[in-house]
């Protein structure tokens, strides 16, 4: 008779971690007590001007700046990357200096120095440099109003960050695919936007949807220049009602609503590039083993011998 021994399985207990997911539930239960039931918050005043006409409007000053100034710092700055990757070191070194020079400087110097700009130059001309040749002069105080300021400074700060970014994704891309791509005889251009840029959107993207989230949130940097985006409108609001903390809030959970939407938009992107990209190995597999099973074996022609 065999004598069979039952193994019994016990589970794995840690105890540590149920005791830290307890403390983080009672801290959680601490915070959210005393936010919503502390009259001092005033979340009365909070709902009263959360969709106020002013704010929303205040909301579109910021996604039109987040907007215009993502588009623009991604177009200057992958033309920046290109040329830190020049094989010219006059290129090279005149994006090398830019990017230098905006990455140092805080945003708020930029807008101030570029709001007074009318101070240093009475006009803007187009033309040769060191000749009298002009093809156009604009009035400086007309140029760079409000809105323009906002606009290129943003974009000249953050096209210094896009810039090294795009840069790192395609340093990222491993060398021979430039070569493959060089072999195959396709011109520069076709090289970098069929074949190294796919690749190197992988790491391009997550670091530069970051950005665009600081982008979001350093617009209210804009407040140094009177412009009635979120951050200056709340201000005005509270200075005028003397209710500080729940216009603040206003403003915080609205920056958290824009954040939160260029993380999902984030998440959606990544995952339909990771799908693109399952698809085009399935695809590649499918026609290799297509090519394997219908080419033709050749046979050896056999030769008999005649005695």
């Amino acid at each position: 008779m065999n004598n069979v021994e039952t193994i019994k399985v016990v589970p794995a207990r840690y105890p540590l971690r149920t005791v830290g997911a307890i403390v983080a539930l009672f801290v959680l239960a601490v915070v959210i007590q005393s936010v919503a039931f502390n009259s001092r918050w005033e979340w009365a005043v909070f709902a009263r001007w959360f969709f106020d006409p002013v704010i929303l409007e205040g909301v579109g000053q910021t996604l039109l700046l987040t907007l215009i100034g993502t588009v623009l710092s991604v177009v200057f700055g992958g033309v920046l990357a290109l040329a830190r990757l020049s094989s010219s070191w006059l290129l090279s070194s005149l994006a090398w200096g830019y990017i230098w020079l905006f990455r140092s400087l805080p945003l708020i110097v930029v807008l101030i120095v570029l709001y007074n700009f009318s101070y240093l130059y009475d006009t803007l001309s187009l033309g040769v440099p060191f000749t009298g040749i002009t093809w156009g002069s604009f009035e400086t105080i007309n140029v760079l109003g409000q809105f323009s300021t906002a606009v290129v400074g943003l974009t000249l700060v953050q096209s210094a960050y896009t810039a090294e970014i795009i840069r790192g994704g395609f340093l990222g891309v491993d060398h021979g695919q430039y070569e493959a791509a060089a072999a195959l005889g396709l011109p520069a251009s076709r090289r970098t936007l069929r074949i190294i840029l796919p690749q190197a959107l992988r790491t391009i993207l997550p670091s530069g949807f970051n950005e665009i989230i600081s982008l979001a949130k350093g617009t209210a940097m804009v407040y140094v220049l009177a412009m009635p985006e979120l951050f200056y409108t709340i201000q005005m609001i509270y200075n005028r009602t003397q209710e500080v903390i729940p216009l603040l809030m206003v403003g915080a959970v609205w920056y958290l609503v824009i954040t939160t939407v260029l993380s999902a938009i984030q998440h959606l992107v990544e995952r339909g590039l990771a799908r693109s990209e399952r698809r085009s190995a399935v695809n590649s597999s499918r026609a290799t083993r297509t090519r394997s099973v219908t080419t033709p074996t050749t046979q050896e022609p056999v030769h008999a011998s005649l005695s």
